[in-house]
This record gives structure tokens, sequence and C-alpha cells, in this order.
């Protein structure tokens, strides 16, 4: 075995002694692996408080106001607004939403405090006059804060949660107007013994003597992340397993994201019994943060689970939350990231683009879009930044702008051609292309190719020849280098009829490969676009142009190809 290596600083090496593993929970018949999330639970924001207190600079109360009034419109039902005993600012607070009436009637707020007798009463003070209102109390149960922080043992770790819960059961009884939920947590729950949780939780049920009608809340907060989302999966299960009267109570989540795995914790804290979860906007909270509801929410969206929670703007929602909070959403944060729906990658593109393609043609509701596991639109997203460009991306995604953004319908053989052209230009370039950079990139390869053969006037018409049959008949006027020719040929078409013109005058040599067009933009708008592609010695190439006139358009588009073909590097 190698040995471990201790050093002043920086990792262990080999044999990890100063750390050890979460022992697991005894549960051979857990139950949660086998079920789905099929309802969405409670919802309770605590970015007023718990994200609140995270944050360098603090909300303002017009902050908190702003912020309090978005929560509202997202559909949430249960906001924790603070903690009025803590400071001025949060009592104030408190104050302007009862007395301005900002809280609508399906709106509970929630209150938090410690299981102190002075803040408990200050905390009451903050509440008058409101209609509903969950008191939640918590004191500190773990092993660690009781061995190292307080220096008791559960019996007065028990006390003290009984006191305070007795003490708020005194104060509602003064104020008969509110209507009045307790939530109690055992603070640090996942690192407090199974056992000593549920005997602390019961010994608050007995003072509180919840009912089916007024049921007691018991949150069970992660407060510190210390396992894999199915260790706290069992630990959620064996706790409603166990409680006493489990049906007058309901099991809450409060996941933190210390191991970076709030969400999956919350969604296996549900599949084991809880029914309620705390969280905030884009996971803000204590270090790395509390369970972000955004990407918990629309993962259930993203399961056919309707989360009642409306994030259809989830743009604004992002200003409104960053302008609150001066913290930013990252380009990389689930479903709200401004790269989330996008792809640079060639053959992602490709799938991309072939997916919104057979999507446009499906009869069917059912999203089936390849790297997409959401319509973007359904979030206020437009898919215009479905694909960017850069060094990586591929043909499928250049074609999908040009077309989504543009209107161009790139025939399949051209996207190989334009994609080696737009790449080139990123790698010049050293960097993502935008839109309106990609644009120019075509119409400087094809739409503004003059050289050297420039179109004068074209002219066609229907003529019979000597075998009756109809060719047509075409007379153009062109310059090559500088120079002005009157070129004539018939063919059986205006396009053949140009092809053979040229290629008799030996202003070029060529022959015709393909030929494809469509209309762009809608009424008096709508112009033709053209793509030619001809084959020369040196190769494939295409031409395009757009005009009013379809065969004018299809002209230009042979100029197009010829000068590529004759000059192909820009």
């Amino acid at each position: 075995m190698q040995t471990s290596i201790r050093t002043r600083s920086g990792m262990q090496k080999g044999q990890i002694t100063k750390y050890r593993p979460f022992a697991p929970v005894d549960l051979p018949d857990r139950q949660w692996p086998s079920r789905q999330i099929t309802t969405a639970p409670t919802w309770c924001s605590v970015d007023l408080r718990d994200g609140n207190q995270a944050l360098p600079i603090p909300m303002n109360v017009e902050e908190k106001i702003a912020l309090f009034t978005l929560l509202v419109e997202l559909g949430f039902k249960e906001i924790e607004v603070g903690f009025p005993s803590a400071s001025q600012t949060e009592f104030e607070f408190m104050r302007r939403l009862i007395d301005e009436q900002r809280i609508p009637d399906d709106v509970t707020i929630q209150v938090i405090v410690q299981a102190k007798e002075n803040l408990i009463r200050r905390t009451f003070e903050s509440l008058r006059g409101a209609k509903k209102a969950i008191v939640h109390l918590y004191n500190s149960t773990s092993e660690q804060q009781r061995r190292i922080v307080f220096g008791l043992d559960r019996s007065a770790i028990v006390d003290i949660a009984v006191r305070g819960a007795k003490l708020i059961k005194q104060l509602v009884a003064t104020m008969p107007e509110t209507q009045f939920i307790l939530e109690y947590s055992p603070e640090s729950f996942t690192l407090t013994e199974l056992d000593f949780s549920l005997e602390i939780c019961e010994a608050v049920v007995d003072v509180w003597q919840p009912t089916l009608e007024n049921k007691i809340i018991l949150n069970l907060p992660a407060t510190v992340e210390v396992a894999t989302p199915n260790v706290h999966a069992d630990q959620i299960e064996w706790f409603c397993r166990h409680l006493r009267d489990r049906s007058t109570a309901i099991v809450s989540l409060h996941t933190h994201n210390d191991r970076g795995s709030g969400v999956a914790a919350s969604e296996m804290g549900l599949l084991a019994g809880a029914e309620r979860v705390e969280g905030t906007l884009f996971g803000n909270g204590e270090r790395t943060g509390n369970v972000d509801l955004v990407t918990l929410a629309l993962n259930m969206y993203s399961q056919g689970v309707d989360p009642r929670l409306d994030f259809s703007n989830i743009g604004t929602i992002c200003k409104t939350y960053e302008a609150c909070t001066r913290m930013e959403v990252s380009v990389r944060h689930p479903y709200a990231g401004e790269l989330v729906f996008t792809a640079f990658s060639g053959s992602h593109q490709d799938a991309i683009n072939k997916g919104m393609t057979a999507q446009a043609r499906s009869e069917k509701d059912l999203w089936d879009v390849p790297y997409l596991t959401i319509d973007p639109r359904d979030i206020g997203r437009s898919y215009e930044a479905i694909i960017r460009i850069n060094s990586q991306s591929g043909k499928g995604g250049v074609a999908y702008l040009m077309e989504s953004e543009f209107g161009y319908q790139l025939p399949k053989a051209m996207h190989i051609e334009f994609g080696k052209v737009v790449k080139e230009l990123s790698d010049q370039r050293g960097g993502e292309i935008s839109s309106t950079e990609l644009y120019h990139a075509f119409e400087q390869e094809y739409l503004a190719r003059n050289t050297p053969l420039a179109l004068r006037s074209f002219e066609s018409r229907n003529v019979i020849d000597a075998n009756k049959a109809e060719l047509v008949d075409c007379v153009a006027y062109l310059t090559c280098n500088g120079r002005e020719y009157e070129i004539r040929a018939q063919g059986n078409g205006p396009i053949d009829a140009f092809v053979r013109a040229i290629n008799q005058q030996q202003l070029a040599t060529f022959t015709l490969c393909s030929y494809h067009e469509h209309a762009i933009g809608d009424g008096a708008e709508t112009q033709a676009v053209a793509y030619i592609q001809i084959e020369t010695e040196a190769g494939l190439f295409f031409g395009a142009a757009v005009d009013t006139n379809i065969e004018s358009a299809s002209i230009k588009a042979v100029i197009s190809a010829v000068n590529r073909a004759t000059a192909p590097a820009r």
C-alpha cells in the first residue's frame, strides 16, 4: 500500500487519513429508487433570507420588495421573507409587506427564528397584522455542533427546541387574527444521528399537537452537504418511515450544494417521501449555495411534470435577480445561462439543425430535438441563440443560422463549401463569429462577387427552332476584366442559354451541376434566392444571388459561381 505523505500544504497522497467516508444508512429495503416524481412539491423560496444573508452586500428594503414581487409572480405560495429579529432592516421589511398589503391572500410568508426567547418575541412583533404566517424554529442538533459549539448533551438540545416551541404556541394564542403554521428544523439534519433527529422532531410535535387540518412542517436540512445524494434519500426515507403520526406532518427538504449535487439530493429526497422543498433562484446561498429551484423545477418540467412555477420569461427573471442581488447567472447555468441552448460543435449543430427541421414537420406535440432537453421558447428564449459559430463549428450550424436568422435555405452540398469559408474566418478572428458577421461573410463570398465578370443586362425570349422545339434565346451584356461583351445563345431555358453563351464566348469553361431556388420574405417584400453549382477544371463551385425576379436571380447566381471559380480565394 502506498504510504500517505503529509506536507504543510496541499493534498494528501495515497492513503487519505485526514477525511473519512460518510457512513451509509442501514436501509436494505429502501423504496425510493423505484419511484418517480409525478407531482410538484410545495415550493418555499428562501431567497430573501438564506440567499440574502449570503450576499456580500445584503439587499436593502426596496431590493427585497422587488425580489418578493418577482417570487410572487413566479408562483411561489410560501416565501421565507427574512429573519426579522436579526436586524432593523429585516424587521422594517416585514412591516412594509404587511402594512402596505403586499402579500397576496394565496401566499404565506415565513420567518425564521432561533430557539431563543427574546428573538421569538421580537419575531411575533414583526408579524402582527399578517393573515397567515409560518414561524420557522430551528436549533443545531448534530454531534459535531453539540460537542464543539455548545458543549451540550442530547437532552439539553431537545430542551432548547421544546422551550422554543412552547413559547411560540403561547404567543400564537395572543394573535388569533393570524393563521399560524409551525416549522421546525433540526439544523444540520444530515450530520445528526437519525434516531436523535427523530427524537427531537417528535418532542416538538408533542408540544405543537398538529392535526390533519393544521400540520406541522418538519424541515430536514442538509445544512452542509456531506454525502452522496443516495445517502440523503436513505436518511429521508428512514425518517419518514419512523416518524410517529406521519400524516400530520409535512416533511420538507432544504439542501445545500457543497458537493455540487444539491439538485440531485432534493430530487432523491422527494422520491424518498418528502413533500416540500426550500431553496433559492439560481442556487444563491451560503458557501456553494442552496438548491437551485429554477433547475429543480425545470428538470421536472422536462419530464412532463407541471412544476407550478412559471419561468416563461427566464431572461427577465435573470435581470431582476441580478439587479437585486448583484450576483451573476453563469452563462453555463442550467436552463437560464446565456450559452445553455447554444452549440459550437459541428456535429452537435448538425444534429440540432436536423432535429429542428424534423420537429417543424412533425404533427406531434412531443419535443424531440437532439441536445435540447426542452424547447427554448418555453422559457422565453429564441432559436437564434441555439447555434453559434466559432472554429469548432460545422456545416450544420452555419446552415441553420443562415436559414433561421436570414431565411437562406442553402443546398445541402453548399453546407460544406460555405462551412469551410466560415471556419477559415473564425480561425483568422480567433473567436466567435456573430450572426451579422456570418451574413456579411456570405454576402462577400457569394452575393457581391462582381469580378472578373459583371452583368450589365440580360434579356430572354421564347423561340421555336427548325424542329419546332421550344427554346429560349438570350442576349446578355457584361464586362470581363473591364472589357465589354455582348453574348448570345439558345438553350432549354434562360439559365442553360446563358451558360452556353459564356462558354461559347470562351469567357469561362464550365458545366452546370445543380440549381436550387426559394423565396425569402413575405408579401410585397418577397424576393427570390437562386443557388447555382458549376464544375470547372478546378472543381465544384456554388454561386448565389437575390433578386425580385427569379430569372434575374438565377443569372446573377451563375455569374457568382463563375467568379468564385475564377478567383476562389478572397
